[in-house]
């Protein structure tokens, strides 16, 4: 029996016919590799960043759009986040048509309930207005605009939209999803339950408005699990094999900008700076994950999204610690420096340095009152949901350790709520 043991020893052994084999590890690096090297010939690009959401009727005026397709949910109408931005857009003459029933993971029902309302009221422009998945919905509006005839379960994983979408403006209400500047939207099937990402470079807003007023009135809990999104956006994106330069530059000042201010911002929702310092961060760690991805705690956690309609953030606070123990010494040295940055340690031993930032984040979630399990996860849907995850992930995600759906199911079985998670 083969024994794949990390330097933590804490997870089941593996049978040696239920580990990738080489030729698919193989596979997969190389793909990895191919993209890693077309990363300077691609056309990222970053949005224009608005200080704020009053600088958008001027916007509207200049592009000489009349009529605006607002996407949103019923939780930010409540509040009344949106209705400054849709009053001042009516005194400046310029129409807006609200879609607020958008759900915590957007579904293709939501996308095309929403695509009738542009079409149907001549709309030239989207506003995502809200957390992600606000902001994806609208991303897949924009997706289905430009390709009509396609539908978005063809348009799954990479270079799928191809054509430019009408322009988009992201305007995130909590600090942490990124989608205001990733290529990604991320979607469920209304029928299969089956979540995905459609990643393509017209997906990315033209225009991201970060107002920290916007994200004053944000519950401690949201603060808390949005901002752990944006960290593990960072971190995965900093320990993945396809990074560059600039993405982990970005990923290292947006961990540093965490580790500073996320606290703050959950302690007291009042305090903009923190709450500025921490819509950066989350603007960072997407411009680091757009081009270097993301790993294994992503794809379990849209797997349980899709399956169980976890919120996504949520779902990456819980998971995070756990998957990078997974790694062990393959992310050992990332980690080890990620310490460094975050203040968490600065031990002469880079083993010591991995160790202790993990054991941060594990802090940081007690902190928060983050819980290590799900009750939702089903002995019986561990199968399926590894077998999601391990599509998502593989060949696409440059992950430290490659895994595959039969690895991936003690981690689910891990994060069950019935005596096997810690």
């Amino acid at each position: 029996m083969a024994r794949d043991k990390t330097w933590f020893g804490n997870f089941e052994y593996q049978r040696k016919e239920d580990l990738m084999n080489p030729i698919q590890k193989f596979y997969c690096r190389i793909y990895q590799n191919v993209l890693h090297l077309a990363l300077p010939f691609l056309p990222y690009r970053k949005p224009e960043i608005l200080s704020s959401i009053f600088a958008l009727p001027d916007l509207f005026h200049e592009k000489k759009i009349s009529t605006v397709l607002l996407i949103t949910d019923k939780s930010i109408r409540s509040f009344g986040l949106s209705f400054p931005l849709e009053q001042e857009l009516k005194n400046q003459d310029i129409e807006c048509i609200v879609y607020d029933d958008t759900v915590p993971n957007p579904t293709s029902d939501n996308v095309e309930e929403a695509r009738k309302l542009y079409i149907d009221h001549h709309c030239e422009a989207l506003i995502g207005f809200g957390g992600g998945s606000s902001i994806d919905c609208a991303k897949a509006v924009g997706a289905r605009i430009a390709r009509p005839k396609k539908n978005l379960a063809k348009m799954e994983g990479i270079l799928k939209v191809l054509k430019r979408i009408p322009l988009l403006v992201a305007i995130p209400t909590t600090d942490g999803t990124g989608s205001e500047t990733t290529l990604a939207a991320v979607i469920v099937d209304s029928k299969t339950r089956h979540k995905y990402p459609i990643n393509d470079f017209p997906l990315i807003p033209r225009y991201a408005v970060l107002d920290p007023y916007l994200t004053k009135t944000l519950p401690p809990s949201l603060t808390a699990t949005t901002g752990m999104d944006a960290l593990t956006h960072a971190i995965e994106a900093y320990i993945g094999n396809s990074t560059t330069k600039e993405t982990r530059a970005d990923a290292k000042r947006a961990i540093e900008l965490i580790f500073m201010n996320l606290a703050k911002a959950v302690h007291d929702g009042n305090d903009l700076d923190a709450r500025k310092n921490m819509l950066e961060a989350a603007f960072l760690a997407g411009n680091a994950f757009s081009q270097s991805y993301v790993g294994y705690v992503h794809a379990i956690a849209h797997s349980l999204g899709g399956q169980y309609n976890v919120p996504h953030g949520y779902a990456n606070a819980v998971i995070l610690p756990m998957i990078l123990e997974a790694y062990g010494e393959h992310a050992t040295k990332k980690l080890a420096e990620l310490a460094i940055v975050s203040g968490t340690s600065r031990d002469s031993d880079p083993v010591v340095r991995a160790k202790a930032f993990i054991q941060a984040i594990k802090e940081m979630k007690s902190v928060f009152s983050i819980p290590d399990t799900f009750k939702e996860i089903r002995e019986e849907d561990i199968p399926m949901l590894a077998k999601q995850a391990a599509h998502e992930a593989n060949p696409l995600y440059p992950v430290p350790k490659e895994m595959n759906a039969k690895e991936l199911e003690q981690y689910y079985r891990k994060l069950m709520e019935d005596g096997h998670g810690n």
